[in-house]
């Protein structure tokens, strides 16, 4: 159900527009920008638009969840060489870029300043926060919304009728499509996730509330969302009630989960002020210290500096004083 061409892609009308930089971009004209950060939540076409706009040229794709510095100058290598030995454009696209540290985003620079690549980046975090400025500076920033309901409406219709969804195997009654649009909270992805599961739950071919909300699983959703949340209290209790061992653990629990790590040291940071505050005043400064370090070294070195946060906090004595 990806689209293949832009006029498939339901929503994001205030990008789409004649003239914008995205349309220069599809169309190769100048003006077109070097680089591109695709700012919005999870499931509002980023991956999507980066596709459309690598049409005809040549993609290459990396996740800064996996990829280290050499993977990205081994695709600039890549890119050197097709546009030098065979004319080739190359879109470089970097999904989930706020988890790149310094040395990584700084390895993208000059590609981008050469032409290179064309740099397209996907990212949940604000740009402002989470791209350097020399990268942020040569990047025009396109924010996508999340997908309104009207529009999630018509992803449902367009889904269950068309040859390359669903093509008419089932219809759907008007309070499940609301139900879907309800659970799908403006999640392009998660609501074909969920009309997928419903159609094959459906009762006579037909798709009910019942079925939308047994399909979409929800006590498993949000026992995974609470989970995510019931980790992260518990460490911090941890943390603040001295138990050096189940704050390692639950930081560990954290980290295997995918948590963000600069979200982890902001907490520790939080702690350290909230929790320890004038009994050590070193506890700040090391937090503080441990934050800028994860974002100067990254994964998987950075594991070490937050466990060192993380118990120099545990040990430090405790007081909410103010003086």
């Amino acid at each position: 159900m990806r689209p293949q061409s832009i006029d498939q892609v339901v929503g994001q009308e205030h990008l789409l527009q004649p003239g914008s930089p995205l349309s220069r971009l599809l169309a190769r004209e100048k003006g077109a920008p070097p680089a591109l950060i695709l700012y919005g939540p999870p499931g509002s076409g980023k991956t999507t638009l980066a596709l459309l706009l690598a049409s005809g040229r040549r993609f290459r794709q990396l996740s800064a969840v996996s990829a280290g510095i050499k993977d990205v100058r081994d695709e600039i290598e890549g890119a050197r060489y097709q546009l030098s030995q065979r004319g080739t454009e190359t879109i470089l696209f970097i999904d989930e870029v706020h988890r790149f540290n310094k040395a990584q985003q700084d390895a993208l620079l000059p590609a981008v300043e050469d032409k290179i690549v064309t740099l397209i980046a996907a990212t949940t975090e604000n740009p402002s926060f989470s791209i350097i400025t020399p990268l942020l500076s040569r990047s025009l920033v396109v924010r996508l919304n999340p997908l309104a309901n009207n529009h999630a409406q018509e992803l449902i219709e367009r889904a269950l009728n068309s040859e390359f969804g669903l093509n008419k195997s089932a219809k759907i009654s008007e309070d499940a499509k609301q139900e879907l649009v309800r659970l799908a909270h403006g999640d392009a992805r998660r609501l074909l996730t969920y009309l997928e599961a419903a159609t094959g739950a459906a009762v006579d071919g037909v798709i009910t509330r019942e079925s939308v909300s047994a399909a979409a699983d929800r006590a498993l959703v949000d026992f995974n969302v609470d989970l995510h949340y019931d980790i992260i209290s518990a460490f911090i209790k941890s943390v603040r009630g001295s138990d050096v061992d189940a704050a390692i653990h639950y930081l560990l629990r954290a980290i295997e989960g995918g948590e963000d790590l600069r979200f982890l040291a902001r907490r520790l940071m939080i702690l350290a002020s909230e929790d320890i505050g004038m009994a050590d005043s070193q506890a700040l400064v090391v937090t503080t210290a441990a934050a800028q370090a994860i974002a100067l070294v990254g994964a998987p070195e950075a594991y070490y500096t937050l466990v060192h946060a993380t118990v120099y906090c545990a040990v430090a004595p405790k007081s909410n004083a103010v003086a």
